[in-house]
């Protein structure tokens, strides 16, 4: 049976988080706030300091502006600190002045407020995808005109490897190295998505091209 142990700091927490709860209760009473009212007060400071803790913390992992969140634990660090400092001592909680009853009276919205703009905080935005560049949106879309055998021999071509049954090796045109890099690219794509190895039609229609220079593309690609 594991022995149990006595956390120091969690001890500590637990006292001083009751002290702190009845010096809130206190003042709200002597503010004129009777009952349950009184009662509810400390837990209304305690719970927005935690909220806006763990706000802050938040928007500290998704790199978000944490302005909002320091500004409403502020107030609730001020609201609980200032209860313990006015139950010193310092306050004659018997005849209370009227701004302090005016600041406990107008705590509730006040708290209301900072919750809702907390909850509703905008969080980390994803950066949307950036926009395909010209060079690749014109390979995708525009049909690559037939290679004339000016542009054939100005061009290196890839190295060749079987040809597919559907057209002899004789009559495969060469094609240019980017183009085999893109189509295999695009291959990769179709067997990740359906599971399957794309087909010489698929590949012609993605591509945009003949089905002669398709035909030479799956060739180099299988």
């Amino acid at each position: 049976m594991p022995k149990l142990r006595v956390d120091a700091v969690l001890v500590q927490a637990m006292i001083a988080g009751a002290l702190s709860f009845a010096h809130l209760h206190d003042l709200a009473a002597a503010a004129g706030q009777s009952g349950w009212k009184a009662w509810a007060y400390p837990i209304s400071v305690d719970l927005l300091l935690v909220a806006a803790w763990r706000r802050l913390r938040m928007l500290r992992t998704d790199g978000a502006p944490v302005r909002a969140a320091w500004l409403w634990f502020a107030v609730a660090l001020s609201a609980s600190l200032g209860a313990n400092i006015a139950t010193a001592g310092l306050l004659d909680l018997d005849h209370v002045p009227d701004w302090l009853s005016i600041l406990v009276a107008g705590w509730p919205a006040l708290a209301f407020l900072g919750g809702t703009l907390l909850v509703h905080a905008p969080g980390h935005q994803t950066p949307a995808p950036a926009p395909e560049s010209s060079e690749t949106a014109s390979v995708e879309r525009a049909p690559a005109p037939e290679p004339t055998p000016d542009v054939v021999e100005a061009v290196e071509p890839a190295p060749a490897l079987p040809a597919s049954p559907s057209a002899p090796a004789s009559v495969l045109p060469a094609v240019p190295a980017a183009l085999v890099a893109h189509a295999r690219k695009v291959a990769d794509d179709h067997q990740a998505r359906t599971g399957t190895a794309i087909d010489t039609d698929t590949l012609r229609v993605r591509l945009g091209v003949p089905a002669q220079l398709a035909d030479a593309i799956a060739a180099q690609i299988t």
